[in-house]
């Protein structure tokens, strides 16, 4: 298709149409293993740009691709057409009737933020997937989303009222429950938006009216005791319904359009049921089994005791959180390697009534021989547990090496009875081609997520992926089971769906296409008249992954490339400031697709396997996916498969640097310490010349700074300076001390922050530490930053050099600045050459945040609280984000909560919005300050003058200062101001 008809349509639409090839790199994917470059991406504003897009679509003989948080797994949002993204536009909740119980939005409203609007109505909406902290409202209808509390509340077409809809025809219809009555005038033309919605009514009443067709869909469609199931479009539902069987419901296309994936109707309104909210309390029965086959057998004991869920992790996915730096956290409930777990979750009004229905549940465990060990989690805890749990699609992906767990019979179901007999053949199947799988997720409804280990980069690999699916498809078949249970069709399945109902039956299902849209608009080559399912992947057979020499070490990933491919495309950092953590701050702020891990990750995975240059990196589209990344890190804690994009971000400004030249801003910032230590010759001078408006003013405008930014300023004297005399004045003393520890002098506290530094010497040595700075270089942050990597590498090799025979578990080095001493645990490990890793492993165990250190020693009993004042304060503390990814804030609580009356309250908030010189940045500022007023901000500026705000990071307490005028103090001030 012309550019000119997709920019004349561009030009009709309020929202957004974008045809750059970043864009449509970033929408060729979703979680799927499947990859599609689309013609388009849009994001409409309105109803009438969906109808103009729908014409446009109907004339010009294209499609259109519904997509909200793009986490389907079968590749129902991959496709040639226009995707059209509803994620940042149609996002409200429009109205609630908690008497009736019910709740109408659009389809971009995020599942667990609906729940936080009902709570306050005593309302809740049950279908819970392990993506519903940024699972959208019209992906989970369009997918039938059920989770792991479905033995209680089903899937969402349970909850589906009614919609309106775009059709094909551009009419807008709505759809819901029908009288006899109703549904006949419907069928007479009566009430219905025009022709073709008039058209279908009478198509599906002429299809299913039919008795030899419903003796066929009864016999060939899922057995009706499988709750979770996906087969095709849900025509045996209808089938129950009051027009064709008799005493049964009302008739409802919602049972059809759940489901349906888009194919039929665009999707603008959705009506759901809403539960009253659940009993208070949860308890997690934590049944630890040698087997994934007595975990099986151990839920059919549990469901007797009528649990609101219960859900399997084998050992596999154990194992993966053992290395990932959020979930190993979580680990706490685990008691060595058991074979599976089997998490069975009770609600009640108290905890006693858990207390019993869990032991009752364990005499009858115990009975029947099954389990050894049997923890109850309770309160906050269980919140962990789940997270745990819901992180195994991620986590899975760590697998080191072009093998992966795949989604391809990753959503059978079956009868719960028929479960632990099905999941035995299943595994010999797998046995039979040297197989082995991953089990997860729902065994209380008969469904595990099941996931082979395959290379799909091969040739080998590609027919695998084909012959396992139809190997197994036989196996559902057998049982007659779902081949999916909720993850849909997609293009994934859409091919055995003949095979598993029949081709009778399928031909009903391309009937209710074609008569739904004529014009094939609607997402096609999902559910019916799919592609071949090993076609159009995102690798390719036989396809090769080119290596890179680069600065930063990627041995763990296999190279650079294999890092950014580590990102299954879960979407996790699409999560939102209301859900917390502090992936990803940038995205949190312009809700864009570019602005996500996954999207960055996406765009360089394209470009390092496709570009045709020989500097892969040298691409402005990866420049423009990288440039609002504040390399907060939390996507190496909080991404499920640790994809860690500052990382990638800095090794690719390096090469493009190669490339393109090193812009005088960027050499500034990184600079920093050389400039400050010229600087620091004429402290006074270099103050006045920042705090005069005018020559501050013409510096930022001369290097691109925002005019609206204070500039740091020079303490009159370096940390250095001050400790060289202070140690002269400790001499005179001939104090004893009980333990020695060296004090990391970094670039930001030795010129900028140095009163924080001697509060530092000074409280360590009132504790009875004596302190030494030793000669070390800067420690490299700034260039990491700005993508100087190969700067950062020599400064990580001279001060590992220079440190590690010097530091040990009794002698540490001890950080003010975490970003700075972090770098030791973090980047060192992956710059310094081979001949130095031991030493910088050995170095790093003992390179501590200030914090950490003390925390320790609180815990060995060597620092006693009444050195301490008894006053009460409260402190609001705002962590950093390289602590909050790399340690924790909990170390900073223990340390500030030394003070007997000292209350910490950690602020919810992720990243400041400032890191480092970001926010510093004319072409950044505004959303850095966006970024603060998610939830820091605020926070700030509601507490009264005497609540103390703490941050341990420089750009952090900078960022408050610029966003709300208030001083926020370095927990160590905090703590050596609360000295007797």
């Amino acid at each position: 298709m012309s550019p000119e008809k997709l920019l004349h349509l561009a030009s009709k639409l309020e929202g957004e149409l974008h045809l750059d090839n970043t864009y449509r790199t970033l929408y060729a994917t979703d979680a799927s293993a499947y990859r599609e470059k689309p013609l388009a991406v849009a994001f409409p504003a309105t109803v009438q740009d969906i109808k103009t897009l729908i014409k446009f679509a109907r004339l010009e003989g294209t499609s259109l691709i519904p997509r909200t948080a793009g986490t389907s797994l079968a590749g129902q949002v991959v496709g040639a057409g226009i995707v059209v993204d509803v994620s940042r536009t149609f996002t409200k909740i429009l109205e609630v009737n908690p008497a009736e119980g019910w709740v109408r939005v659009e389809p971009g409203v995020i599942r667990d933020e609906l729940n936080m609007f009902l709570r306050q109505h005593g309302l809740y909406f049950g279908p819970e997937t392990s993506t519903a902290n940024r699972a959208m409202i019209g992906g989970m209808v369009g997918n039938n989303s059920c989770g792991s509390n479905s033995i209680v509340y089903g899937s969402a077409r349970e909850h589906l009222l009614s919609v309106k809809a775009i059709l094909s025809d551009g009419t807008e219809a709505e759809f819901g429950a029908l009288t006899l009555e109703e549904f006949e005038a419907k069928c007479r033309g009566e009430n219905t938006s025009g022709d073709l919605e008039t058209r279908i009514y009478q198509a599906t009443k002429a299809m299913l009216s039919h008795e030899p067709t419903q003796e066929n869909i009864r016999a060939e469609f899922p057995k009706p005791s499988i709750q979770r199931r996906n087969t095709g479009y849900a025509i045996d539902l209808l089938l129950e319904t009051e027009p064709f069987t008799q005493g049964k419901e009302p008739f409802n296309f919602c049972k059809l359009i759940a489901g349906s994936e888009g194919t039929l109707a665009f999707l603008t309104e959705i009506k759901l049921h809403a539960d009253p909210l659940p009993p208070k309390e949860i308890g997690l029965l934590c049944i630890h089994c040698e087997t994934v086959d007595e975990s099986l057998r151990a839920n059919l004991v549990a469901l007797r005791h009528h649990p609101s869920a219960s859900e399997l992790m084998d050992h596999y996915v154990l194992e993966c959180t053992k290395t990932n730096i959020e979930q190993s956290q979580n680990r706490f409930f685990v008691k060595g390697d058991p074979g599976a777990i089997l998490v069975v979750e009770f609600t009640d009004h108290t905890q006693a009534a858990i207390q019993e229905r869990a032991n009752a549940l364990v005499k009858d465990l115990e009975v029947n021989k099954l389990g050894y060990h049997y923890p109850l989690v309770l309160g906050a805890d269980t919140k962990k547990v789940w997270t745990l749990r819901k992180a195994g699609l991620g986590l899975l992906s760590n697998i080191p090496g072009d093998a992966k767990p795949v989604a391809v019979i990753e959503d059978t179901a079956v009868d719960v009875a028929d479960l632990p007999e099905f999941i035995r053949e299943f595994n010999l199947t797998l046995e039979q081609y040297g197989l082995y799988c991953v089990h997860y997720a729902h065994a209380g409804t008969g469904e595990l997520h099941l996931r082979p280990i395959i290379d799909l980069k091969t040739e080998e690999g590609n027919k695998l992926f084909r012959d396992i699916a139809t190997e197994i498809a036989h196996l559902v078949k057998k049982y007659r089971g779902s081949l999916s249970g909720e993850h849909g069709d997609g293009r994934l399945r859409g091919e055995f769906i003949p095979f598993m109902i029949g081709d009778e039956n399928y031909k009903l299902l391309e009937e209710v296409k074609r008569v739904w849209d004529p014009a094939n608009i609607f997402n096609p080559g999902k559910i019916v008249n799919t592609p071949s399912m090993n076609t159009f992947l995102r690798y390719e057979p036989g396809q090769e992954t080119p290596e890179f020499h680069t600065v930063f070490k990627f041995s763990q990933a296999g190279g650079v490339l294999r890092a950014a491919e580590l990102c299954n495309g879960s979407g996790d950092c699409r999560k939102t400031h209301l859900t917390g953590g502090t992936m990803c701050p940038s995205y949190m702020v312009t809700r864009n697709e570019k602005d996500t891990t996954r999207g960055r990750a996406n765009v360089m995975r394209e470009f390092l396997t496709r570009s045709p240059k020989a500097n892969r990196f040298d691409h402005e589209e990866i420049k423009d996916a990288m440039d609002l990344c504040l390399s907060c890190k939390g996507c190496k804690s909080e991404c499920p498969s640790n994809v860690d994009v500052a990382k990638l971000k800095a090794e690719f400004l390096q090469h493009y640097y190669d490339a393109n030249g090193i812009p005088f801003r960027t050499r500034l910032i990184s600079n920093f310490n050389n400039a400050n230590k010229l600087a620091s010759l004429l402290p006074g001078a270099y103050n006045l010349l920042f705090k005069n408006d005018f020559t501050a003013r013409a510096f930022k405008k001369a290097v691109g700074f925002a005019p609206e930014r204070t500039l740091p300023l020079l303490h009159k004297t370096t940390l250095r300076s001050w400790f060289k005399k202070h140690q002269q004045e400790k001499l005179k003393e001939c104090k004893v001390f009980k333990k020695k520890v060296y004090l990391f002098c970094d670039e930001f506290t030795n010129y900028n922050d140095t009163p924080i530094g001697i509060k530092a010497v000074l409280l360590l040595e009132k504790l009875g530490y004596e302190v030494v700075v030793p000669e070390h270089e800067e420690s490299g942050r700034t260039y990491l930053s700005k993508g100087l990597v190969r700067e950062a590498k020599k400064l990580a090799q001279k001060n590992v050099a220079m440190l590690h025979k010097l530091i040990s578990s009794d002698t540490p080095l001890i950080g003010i600045e975490p970003s700075c001493i972090l770098s030791f645990r973090d980047e060192y490990l992956d710059l310094v050459d081979e001949d130095q890793l031991e030493d910088a492993k050995k170095l790093s165990i003992n390179c501590l945040q200030f914090d950490e250190f003390i925390a320790r020693e609180i815990l060995n009993k060597n620092i006693e609280k009444d050195l301490f004042k008894d006053e009460a304060r409260l402190i609001k503390l705002h962590g950093h984000c390289h602590q909050k990814a790399l340690s924790s804030v909990l170390y900073t609580q223990q340390m500030l909560s030394l003070p007997a009356n000292y209350k910490v309250e950690v602020i919810p908030s992720g990243c400041c919005g400032m890191a480092g010189s970001f926010g510093y940045e004319a072409e950044h500022y505004e959303v850095s300050m966006k970024v603060g007023e998610l939830v820091l901000f605020p926070t700030v500026r509601q507490q009264p003058a005497d609540v103390i705000i703490a941050a341990p990071g420089t750009s952090c307490r900078h960022q408050i200062h610029d966003g709300t005028g208030r001083d926020a103090q370095h927990p160590i001030e905090v703590l050596y101001e609360a000295l007797r």
